[in-house]
């Protein structure tokens, strides 16, 4: 009975400590799996934008539409047939280039008509003038000769009846002067009017030449050779336009304009800049930049809208007027705002903007925000951040409000890596590091989930070798055989 009791005695020690061992090696297992839970989630890195408030313009985008810096109608000034078009349509032409040939008989006609009417004109003038000569040598014969009686009849040498008839002799002759006069100014005025009928006929003859009123880009011609066309028609023969500068027309609604003006007159923003940028209708930007020239002085009754005009070098012909453009017009400025790429703000259901924020404990806010437009494909933040918030940019998405992260500057390496970072770590951080080294991808990577050697100096729970694992297994086994065999003795 004593050997049964020291035996059970025993038996009951061993399986106490098969039982304490048993008990750590769980601990032990719990212990490696929250450590490689750990290491396999480590903190996580997002991009950062230090907030530095500034000067930023407000930019606005608007529909805008191209339109020739100068436009000519081509209309022929004298009627007839064309003979020949003497232009390419869609070319380039310079002013006073030919463009039609109309056919000239009925002109060349009435010029030859016309110096044939001058001819006449001019001979019926010498005759005139050779008149003129006669009546007044005429004249002046009868003037002499009253001069001669009027001294005798003082003296009664000279009848009154005799002298009477020399002064109607000189008035007479007076008379035909004036008449010879008058016919030499009428056959002048025949020189005068038979010329001017020659000028006539010698410009329609030049008329039947349509030149280029301007230098530019003919459009498609209407007529074709053999077309009847008159000096008093309405449909332009065809049309030039001048391209190598062009107008962009803006159109900007009447409440933006006011809306700006209250906020220029406020002291909230800035005047801007007179400079336009236009997007073409592909996207692709043109590379010139257009300067704002006027503003139209009324609002568009059907559509509210004010029109802006601004004026675009085109050397290239790349603008085609009718084109429809975006311009990007910076109309003013604003104070105390940053520009923040898309990435870093979103909308919540209620519309409001909000960005992500890093505290001074390194752990997530959020920020809602206020934005005024775009430039250059980035937020106008005017309200809701100050001068050193640490926005986050990049990485927004894979991090919550509260959670601890650790920051990195956009484009920059981390400030501070996470302390259980390892070769794994880096390549999550950047995929293509493998791709970009392929002997670092060759070798083997540390198993993260692997325990340590040493938890700690004093701690129970520090693993078991495996001789000792082994020896507790047989002590439990022999205090259970034990207690098996004392059980049998008894009875």
């Amino acid at each position: 009975m004593r050997f049964n009791l020291k035996t059970l005695s025993m038996a009951l020690a061993f399986s106490s400590m098969a039982i304490f061992f048993g008990c750590k090696k769980q601990e032990a297992k719990d212990a490696k799996t929250e450590t490689s839970a750990q290491q396999k989630a480590p903190t996580p890195v997002v991009e950062v934008q230090v907030i530095e408030l500034g000067v930023v313009p407000i930019m606005q985008t608007f529909s805008g539409r191209v339109a020739a810096f100068e436009t000519s109608e081509v209309r022929p000034q004298v009627g007839g047939i064309v003979d020949a078009v003497l232009f390419k349509e869609g070319s380039f032409v310079k002013k006073g280039q030919e463009l039609y040939r109309i056919n000239r008989d009925n002109y060349v006609s009435a010029a030859n008509t016309s110096l044939a009417s001058i001819a006449t004109a001019e001979a019926s003038l010498v005759s005139a003038r050779a008149s003129l000569a006669a009546q007044e040598a005429t004249l002046a014969q009868a003037q002499s000769d009253l001069n001669r009686v009027q001294s005798l009849v003082g003296i009664d040498a000279v009848s009154k009846q005799m002298y009477d008839q020399y002064k109607t002799a000189v008035r007479t002759a007076q008379a035909n002067v004036e008449a010879a006069k008058a016919t030499v100014r009428q056959a002048e005025a025949s020189i005068s009017s038979a010329k001017a009928v020659h000028d006539a006929s010698r410009l329609d003859i030049d008329r039947t030449i349509v030149r280029a009123p301007i230098s530019g880009r003919v459009g498609i011609s209407s007529v074709t050779s053999g077309a009847l066309v008159s000096a008093s028609q309405t449909t332009p023969m065809v049309t030039i336009s001048r391209t190598d500068v062009v107008y962009v027309d803006i159109q900007q609604s009447s409440s933006e304009m006011l809306r700006l003006r209250q906020q220029i007159e406020s002291g909230k923003a800035g005047f801007g800049t007179t400079q336009v940028q236009i997007v073409l209708e592909d996207g692709e930007i043109y590379p010139l930049i257009g300067k704002l020239a006027l503003s139209d002085a009324k609002v568009e009754k059907s559509t509210g809208t004010v029109t802006l005009r601004a004026v675009f070098e085109n050397p290239n012909g790349v603008l085609i007027p009718g084109m429809y453009v975006n311009a990007n017009l910076a109309q003013a400025v604003i104070g105390n705002a940053v520009l923040l790429p898309q990435t870093a703000v979103t909308l919540t259901p209620k519309g409001e903007a909000e960005v992500l924020v890093v505290n001074g404990e390194k752990k997530i806010e959020k920020r809602t925000i206020k934005t005024s437009g775009t430039f250059k494909g980035q937020w106008v933040v005017t309200e809701g951040l100050i001068n050193g918030d640490v926005v986050v940019v990049i990485g927004g998405a894979k991090v919550a409000e509260g959670q601890a992260v650790e920051v990195k500057l956009a484009g920059q390496t981390p400030e501070s890596a996470p302390e259980n970072s390892n070769a794994q770590n880096q390549n999550a951080q950047n995929p293509n590091a493998q791709a970009q080294n392929p002997e670092a991808a060759s070798q083997p990577v540390q198993n993260p989930s692997a325990p340590t050697e040493k938890v700690g100096q004093n701690s129970v729970m520090a693993p078991k070798s495996k001789e000792q694992e082994d020896e507790a297994n047989a002590a439990q086994k022999e205090a259970e055989s034990m207690a098996d065999g004392s059980d049998s003795s008894g009875n």
